[in-house]
């Protein structure tokens, strides 16, 4: 068993309500009792209070604020005494980053650099990181990316590595890969105690509504028809929300100061594969032929600049203790029944169109 060499006890969490990060919320409060959480999000668009309505109130609070404000950040580690910081807060979407780059430069470059700039004058400059130490604490500050900044694959090459060069595509990949660089040279310069991780596609509950997994899902549910780029050929590794956010805390926990862990699912689907077992999956919670909704999918112009193919070897972090559990078709039914009961809640999607099987429509 790889031995523990932190253990999260106040923790930060950006982004906490967007998708992967209130998973992560409720994954953290689930799987240890004695951890308390502090939730920063600015609350945009992708981001819903709804995704932590259930999180407890004892041991999770809230707060509202731009991770560019290094000065409410570090406030905030004072006062909550946080010794670990998951950093997730990011703009993530790739077609968006095409269209107003700035925005992703702004909060995955800038803010990044603020957190950084936050962490080390609390912990190291100010000594917080000290007096944790005399009360047998250490502090980490984990960094959550993407695997888009290696580039892409052709179809047989090996999966992505930690020493794999970086090569990003699009906006996003790009200003994902520049805070990726800020983690790793705080570390290394000033000595603060840093890990990283790069993961391939999640998919679960809480996804905003834009994402692929949710657009297909509402666009079967509305008898629409549903957009493939190109000719669906593109391929990617998925994996269920809650592995990641297990992976997460692992590698919080047991990972080496300053390494970097590959996180994926060995579960690669091109694009066209993933839509038809989706619409195929969806059609059998619904109770409607599966032909009805695979006649929906439709061929749109591919966008500028999609990678071909991303796949993650994560065997580094497999040697750390970690494994993906969910069986994909399990994580999907799971997914499609939680979009199901959201898109009716909301009046999106009319109850008599759904013909739902009893015991279907739950999250």
């Amino acid at each position: 068993m790889t031995p523990l060499v932190h253990t999260p006890r106040a923790v930060l969490i950006t982004g906490a309500a967007g998708f992967i990060g209130s998973n992560l919320v409720h994954r953290l409060l689930q799987l240890d009792p004695r951890a308390h959480v502090v939730g920063f999000d600015k609350l945009t668009y992708a981001g819903s209070l709804e995704n932590l309505a259930d999180a407890d109130p004892q041991r999770f609070t809230f707060v509202q604020g731009d991770i560019c404000d290094g000065t409410l950040v570090a406030k905030l580690l004072r006062e909550h005494k946080i010794d670990t910081i998951l950093h997730l807060a990011a703009e993530s979407h790739v077609d968006r980053s095409i269209d107003g780059p700035a925005a992703f430069v702004q909060t995955n470059v800038v803010g990044t650099y603020a957190m950084l700039e936050a962490a080390r004058t609390v912990w190291l400059l100010e000594g917080a990181a000290n007096r944790l130490a005399e009360e047998g604490q250490t502090v980490r500050f984990h960094h959550v990316s993407t695997d888009e900044v290696y580039g892409d694959l052709d179809l047989h090459e090996p999966g992505f590595t930690e020493t794999t060069p970086y090569q990003p595509s699009s906006p996003y990949s790009a200003s994902k890969a520049g805070s990726d660089h800020l983690v790793r040279a705080w570390g290394r310069t000033y000595k603060l105690s840093v890990t990283l991780s790069n993961c391939s596609n999640n998919y679960g509950p809480r996804q905003h509504a834009e994402k692929l997994i949710p657009t297909v899902v509402r666009k079967c549910l509305q008898r629409q028809p549903i957009p493939v780029y190109g000719k669906g050929e593109n391929v990617r590794d998925w994996l269920y929300v809650d592995d990641h956010c297990d992976a997460l805390l692992h590698i919080v926990s047991h990972g080496s100061q300053g390494e970097t862990y590959n996180v994926g699912g060995n579960n690669e689907w091109s694009n066209l594969q993933l839509v038809q077992k989706l619409a195929t999956l969806t059609a059998q919670a619904v109770g409607t032929p599966a032909e009805e909704l695979l006649d929906l999918i439709t061929f749109v112009t591919d966008r500028p600049g999609h990678d071909r193919r991303y796949a993650i070897d994560a065997s580094k972090l497999a040697g750390l203790g970690w494994q993906p559990t969910t069986e994909f078709d399990e994580g999907l039914l799971t997914t499609i029944n939680w979009y199901i009961h959201k898109f009716r809640s909301e009046g999106l999607v009319e109850p008599g169109r759904l013909g739902l099987h009893s015991g279907t429509e739950g999250p």
